[in-house]
């Protein structure tokens, strides 16, 4: 029998398993991204780890020892920081195998729209909840994100990455259900409300669909750029 304290690890296996398993399918070679996608998790997961870092040092967040391994980088589990590889991994590989066998494409004056209301929407979120530091700085930062993006970069795939990331909300409410306390005894990640909305799916704050939509944004643009373009799809 597995030990309890095995759970956050293989929450980040059982994420990257199947989608490193089929990246070398003739008909996706996702594989052939590596040379775009490592370089830029390694650059976006390093920020996200130093904020995590932080907010950790802050009471913001914290880890049950019950589920963890018991190593450490700094004051982050290591399951943590393997949490920025595991699931920049399973989400670009979706994005990638999606975009390259479906349409996503939006009209060019929907997605502009859409993604300064959006942005606008989360901003302004963020600054009237500004004693609450973990919605304070993951909805400014998304929607100013989101603004570079989409108006000073020019990308072509903010309304792509949108829907995807959309898609991929079903499993990141089962892998971040788990991690935060859903079906089991006590959460992996516990959080202090009184830092956040108190907005929760199911046991899982609302901010962290924004901090990971932020997360997968950022690894998708240095991805296709460290592949040389900025606005082409992730395809070799």
């Amino acid at each position: 029998m597995l030990s309890m304290k095995s759970l956050y690890l293989l929450v980040n296996f059982f994420t990257i398993i199947i989608p490193f398993v089929y990246s070398f399918h003739p008909k996706i070679k996702f594989h052939k991204t590596w040379k775009g996608f490592f370089p830029a998790v390694i650059l976006v997961g390093t920020v996200f780890v130093v904020w995590d870092m932080w907010f950790t040092s802050m009471g913001v967040w914290g880890f049950n020892p019950d589920y963890l391994s018991g190593f450490y980088i700094g004051n982050l589990p290591i399951e943590e920081v393997l949490f920025f590889f595991c699931i920049p991994y399973a989400c670009v590989f979706t994005y990638h195998c999606l975009d390259k066998f479906l349409n996503l494409s939006w009209d060019f004056r929907v997605e502009k729209v859409f993604c300064l209301v959006f942005s606008i929407g989360l901003i302004f979120v963020g600054l009237v909840n500004h004693e609450r530091i973990y919605t304070l700085i993951t909805f400014i930062s998304t929607g100013l994100v989101c603004l570079t993006l989409k108006f000073l970069l020019k990308v072509d795939w903010f309304g792509k990455a949108s829907t995807v990331y959309g898609i991929l909300l079903l499993p990141f409410f089962i892998v971040n259900g788990i991690l935060t306390g859903t079906g089991i005894d006590a959460p992996v990640v516990w959080y202090d409300h009184t830092e956040n909305l108190g907005i929760r799916i199911l046991t899982i704050p609302i901010e962290d669909a924004f901090y990971g939509f932020e997360l997968i944004l950022l690894v998708i643009y240095f991805s296709k750029l460290f592949l040389g373009s900025k606005k082409r799809t992730v395809s070799p």
